[in-house]
């Protein structure tokens, strides 16, 4: 794995609908954002409210950080930046 993930961190986005993580690369902190659609793929038997959400982030948090990494080191959608956002057809 090239990021590491020592920051337990994680914060619901109300307005954007999903999950919000770091990870890091050396130095550089790299933001995720798992959307909920996402998560009920991983999860579906959640109700779509903010606990339910961060439930399911913890429940597949192996799972998620698998997909975070193998994101950023093939460039993924958010090639040249800092920042990546895992949709449900990335699980």
């Amino acid at each position: 794995m090239r990021l590491n993930f020592p920051n337990n961190s994680r914060s619901f986005d109300a307005n954007r609908s999903r999950v919000c993580f770091w990870g890091y690369d050396n130095t550089i902190e790299i933001s995720f954002f798992v959307e909920a659609a996402a998560l009920k793929s991983l999860c579906p038997e959640i109700e779509s409210v903010e606990q339910e959400f961060l439930k399911a982030f913890d429940a597949s948090l192996k799972r998620i950080h698998k997909v975070a990494d193998k994101l950023y080191v093939h460039g993924g959608k958010g090639k040249g930046t800092y920042s990546y956002i895992l949709e449900a057809d990335d699980f």
